[in-house]
């Protein structure tokens, strides 16, 4: 639930952290004629905007900014322990809480996005993923997740890896990313071991 105060002559709306996204204050002003800005305050993101945009461009045009934002603040500086807290996070909304042992970034994997051993219950996500917007890298960790239950991609799998809700957007994004970087990526991404 958004929460609003009005100071001078700027509106305050305080949005709740989403689970794609932290949590956004707009700032409408009307000193603000056509353009907006978005930048980081903490873990918090703050819009501002022009006062007489409202309604559903309104709302358009705070996600344009933030989601441009959130791919200029990629995963860089988040280490093994971020990115395993991550993935913690996502087998307690996704994956009936089955946990892996370890989630880690590694530099050598040439042709996958990430890989699974179910029987070590060992994630790997490769480094190229820094670069992702958040909602791509936590599909791909439930995606290596459901690995966790189901070895295979079957559809047992599949009815697993997708309660992510932007599973389908991650997979078209990273077929454009593996395209940009000229890379063929393999489907299979479960090691046995």
């Amino acid at each position: 639930m958004a929460k609003s105060s009005k100071t001078g002559d700027t509106t305050v709306l305080i949005e709740p952290p989403r689970f794609d996204r932290p949590e956004v204050e707009i700032q409408s002003s009307a000193r603000r004629k056509k353009t907006g800005t978005a930048h980081w305050s903490g873990s918090r993101i703050i819009v501002q905007i022009p006062a007489n945009v409202r309604g559903k461009d309104r709302t358009i045009f705070v996600d344009e900014l933030v989601e441009r934002l959130l791919t200029q603040r990629p995963q860089v500086a988040a280490g093994d322990g971020m990115l395993e807290e991550r993935a913690r996070l996502l087998a307690a909304q996704y994956n009936d809480g089955v946990e892996p042992v370890s989630v880690r970034w590694v530099t050598n994997q040439q042709a996958r996005w990430a890989s699974c051993s179910p029987g070590t219950k060992e994630i790997r996500v490769s480094s190229r993923l820094r670069q992702c917007p958040e909602w791509v890298i936590d599909a791909v960790l439930v995606h290596e997740l459901a690995h966790l239950q189901v070895a295979d991609h079957s559809p047992a799998f599949y009815e697993i890896a997708n309660r992510h809700p932007r599973q389908d957007d991650s997979e078209l994004y990273l077929e454009g990313y593996a395209l940009g970087l000229g890379l063929r990526i393999e489907e299979a991404d479960v090691e046995t071991a």
